[in-house]
């Protein structure tokens, strides 16, 4: 007997179909030599601190006294509700699977979790905490979920031991999301007074939402000159925009190249024209799909993987958390089929052998998102399913398309004087072909007839322009940027040569992955750190209290940090790394944080921890302690007002200085308060002056 253990219902649901002639008992089916039953998803988390180092409560107070924990060997427990207890349908669900791993006629364990690094250790996770004795431990890896692909991958099970590699990856990341997530978590916490929830993708997600905003914020804008000709010629207007740029205080000299250019003669000194045939869109990623989802229809990246990943397991599309836009080429028989059937429902598609489709290079796990032989009718798909299905349809029939999209291309160069060549371009779309159905957003663009000798008509002038901000990033920008954020950001670019992407990826550089960036950042949304208003993110006050607490702190989870460990997560996926040289490299990186160095009075930056006490109230005589935002009166309540700001001029003050001003009534001197005027650093004590905290320069 062969026992298959789905991650999901659905999955189970359609594994049985499949096999066909199966018969429903409690918590799994069985029939024809199968027995199939399923998990829903995790049913196992790791541990919390207390079991580590002895906590009795079901939900203890967080304390300092057991971080950081660092434990000898991770252990899994059965997923619990909030009040930290078992939850009952998860246990029970367990005991069936439990019960069946270790019947005596099941001789073969099948895992048929998600094909990822998560579904991986879902079912291993589940099955080795189950079974008493060994058994015969296979895989079924599913690029999708139609009958054919699910009854092939039954006949193909490979052993479970092939996998490995990418199970250790798994583990390494989840070991390592949790050191960082308990420990850092409970430490900002403890220190601010508010829950800070602290992870190793989510903080640089929302930095970098953080940076860009207040790039914004602080931008300050700056006019300068360009010089612009826009004239008639041959009945055409014709515009002509220089490189050469102006600072706003040299108007004079923009206007002195205006008149000299304008005492030239301006010459058509070329004109190319040529037919040329425009390629489609790549396949696409789960990345790529979002962000066309979130710039046509404002789709957040919840929706949109929430949606893609329904449209797979009913069997419409290939699996979804995918990193590549190509195909490999063993599936080029298997593609033949897809191309048959979305035939047969009128779209004109032929088979085409190319490197710029099927490329093993670039795939590591998963090929690109396509439909599958399995074609929906749509009225059996919601609104929103049809938009997504079709997206995924049009562009699988662009690259695909028998007729090919035709334009021509024309370039005309015009000097002016030799002083500098201008260059216009345009197109124009003779044969529509692929365009007909996937999006092509550029429209034609009517150069005027102009051939080469002939006369342009020019009056250049000067126009003032301003400097434009940085803009707000959107669902395509930020998934670019996470993708792999030591890149330049090019909006809207489709590179032909991706290698260096795709590179990048594969060796970790990336900020989360296709399978978890898009949870990180709607947990994000949900505790309130970032806002999606249309396909625009920006900051929320929890965000900017969040990022700037951890700089008070000296947390530093930058984008260098991050891509470190997502380097060493790879090299364990390569056997370059074992998992715990993984975890270790993470658990030095937390123990730095709380190794406190000793530093001078005027480079001391600790201020201690929520509700530290700091000394006397010199207004009122109560007790002063650590609050949120700094430095307060215990008896606020009773309407005593005196409060130390914990941040004055860009400087966080210290407990230690706060306690020696409230003790001899001045701080040590401390360096690197920055002045909001002119930005320059300087340095100063801090006194009291009626109850307030001022500058003392002496």
């Amino acid at each position: 007997m062969i026992l298959i253990v789905a991650e999901k219902p659905s999955l189970a649901r359609n594994i049985s179909s499949a096999i066909g002639g199966m018969k429903r008992f409690n918590g799994y089916l069985e029939g024809n030599g199968f027995i199939v039953t399923w998990a829903f998803g995790h049913l196992f988390s790791l541990a919390d601190v207390e079991y580590y180092t002895g906590g009795k409560e079901p939900r203890p107070k967080w304390t300092m006294d057991n971080l950081p924990c660092f434990p000898k060997k991770f252990e899994f427990q059965l997923r619990r509700d909030e009040k930290k207890q078992t939850d009952g349908g998860v246990k029970a669900q367990f005991e069936i699977i439990s019960s069946l791993c270790n019947r005596d006629d099941v001789e073969t364990i099948v895992n048929a979790g998600d094909s990822d690094r998560e579904g991986e250790i879902i079912i291993r996770t589940c099955v080795d905490k189950a079974l008493k004795q060994p058994k015969q431990l296979k895989r079924l890896w599913l690029p999708d979920q139609t009958p054919e692909t699910i009854l092939e991958g039954i006949k193909e099970l490979k052993d479970e031991t092939e996998y490995d590699n990418l199970a250790n990856e798994g583990y390494a990341r989840t070991f390592i999301d949790w050191l960082y997530g308990v420990n850092l978590t409970r430490y900002a916490t403890l220190k601010s007074g508010k829950l800070l929830r602290v992870g190793r993708v989510i903080v640089p997600i929302v930095k970098a939402i953080y940076d860009r905003d207040m790039a914004i914020k602080n931008f300050v804008p700056e006019k300068y000159f360009g010089i612009f000709s826009k004239e008639e010629t041959n009945g055409a207007e014709i515009e002509l925009l220089s490189k050469e740029k102006f600072s706003k205080e040299k108007l004079a000299e923009a206007q002195a190249l205006c008149a000299k250019y304008n005492n030239e003669k301006a010459v058509v000194t070329s004109v190319k024209r040529k037919k040329d045939t425009l390629k489609p869109g790549k396949l696409y990623s789960l990345t790529k799909l979002q962000n066309a989802l979130g710039k046509k229809y404002k789709m957040s990246m919840e929706e949109s993987l929430n949606t893609v990943q329904g449209l797979y397991e009913k069997g419409y599309v290939t699996y979804p958390r995918t990193n590549s836009e190509y195909l490999a080429v063993a599936e080029q028989d298997k593609v033949k089929k897809v191309i048959a059937a979305v035939g047969g429902i009128g779209y004109p598609v032929a088979f085409q052998f190319s490197k710029t489709i099927f490329d093993d290079s670039k795939i590591e796990s998963h090929s690109a998102l396509t439909p599958t032989t399995k074609i929906p009718k749509k009225e059996h798909l919601s609104e929103k399913e049809y938009a997504v299905y079709s997206t995924i349809m049009r562009r699988f029939v662009a690259v695909f398309c028998a007729e090919k999209c035709v334009a021509e291309k024309t370039e005309i160069k015009i000097s002016v004087g030799g002083l500098e060549e201008f260059t216009l371009r345009g197109t124009v779309i003779l044969e529509p072909g692929w365009t007909k159905y996937d999006d092509y957003l550029k429209k034609d663009k009517l150069l005027p007839p102009l051939k080469k000798g002939d006369a342009v008509n020019i009056h250049f002038k000067p126009v003032e322009k301003e400097t434009s901000p940085p803009k707000h990033y959107t669902i395509e920008t930020l998934n670019n940027y996470l993708k792999n954020p030591f890149r330049e950001e090019k909006a809207n670019a489709q590179s032909e040569d991706d290698s260096e992407e795709y590179r990048a990826v594969f060796e970790g550089l990336e900020l989360g992955t296709e399978a978890t960036r898009t949870g990180i950042i709607d947990n994000a949304r949900k505790s309130g750190y970032i806002m999606l208003k249309k396909d625009v993110y920006t900051i929320l006050k929890d965000g900017e209290f969040l990022i700037e607490a951890l700089m008070r702190m000296g947390i530093n989870m930058d984008k260098y940090k991050t891509a470190e460990l997502g380097k060493a997560l790879k090299k364990v996926y390569r056997s370059e790394c074992s998992i715990l040289d993984s975890v270790h490299l993470a658990e030095q990186e937390i123990a730095a944080v709380f190794q406190k160095k000793a530093v001078p009075p005027e480079l001391d930056a600790d201020d201690g921890f929520m509700g530290d006490a700091a000394g006397t109230c010199p207004l009122c005589g109560g007790e002063v302690r650590r609050t949120s935002f700094g430095y307060g009166c215990s008896k606020y309540k009773e309407g005593c007002k005196f409060t130390i700001n914990g941040v004055i001029c860009g400087r966080v003050i210290s407990l230690s200085n706060v306690k020696k001003l409230l003790s001899e009534g001045e701080t040590y001197k401390i360096e690197g308060f920055i002045s909001p005027k002119s930005g320059k650093v300087f340095s100063a004590k801090l006194k009291l002056d009626n109850g307030r905290a001022v500058f003392d320069f002496r």
